[in-house]
């Protein structure tokens, strides 16, 4: 099965538009497991700062626009929380492409329906009743029009050697 992704629009113009948006797309679409609870963050850089930080998002991976340091979705540094280095598995939803070499591929960089591709991203973390992290969603917003997708949709944290 192909990762797709599907965009909804989002609210462009109003005064809460941001990348709080982003998180009621999350907010909606993540359940934690009986007993567990979701934990959801807006990305942010450390090296550059809190804010309003934008994102291009390639080979799975969200890179901050500023300084390029990847958040740590697919490798597991994303959470500062988490106790060991992860990779994803798809639970149900395909994961987002990751191309092999150096470069960047066309494909491999996502675009909202209007062609931005600079993208503030939210991301939700599933816990499990006994605190052990389970999965992980990523939600992007395009700042320029307000359009949302869930980029990886409950993917399964699974532990791997450092």
């Amino acid at each position: 099965m192909d990762h797709e992704i599907a965009w909804t629009p989002g609210a462009v113009g109003e005064p809460s538009a941001g990348p709080e948006d982003v998180l009621r797309l999350l907010r909606d679409a993540v359940r934690a497991e009986p007993g567990g609870r979701v934990e959801l963050l807006v990305a942010e850089c450390e090296p550059c700062g809190s804010g309003e930080v934008e994102f291009e998002v390639a080979k799975g991976e969200c890179f901050c626009v500023g300084c390029c340091i990847p958040l740590g979705i697919i490798d597991g540094y994303a959470h500062p929380g988490a106790a060991y280095p992860w990779r994803l598995e798809s639970s149900g939803a395909p994961l987002p492409p990751a191309s092999p070499g150096p470069g960047f591929e066309p494909s491999d960089l996502p675009r909202c329906p209007a062609g931005h591709d600079l993208f503030h991203v939210a991301v939700a973390f599933s816990f499990a009743a006994d605190g052990v992290l389970r999965g992980i969603s990523v939600g992007l917003r395009c700042p320029e029009d307000g359009a949302l997708c869930l980029y990886v949709d409950n993917a399964r944290v699974v532990p791997r050697a450092a």
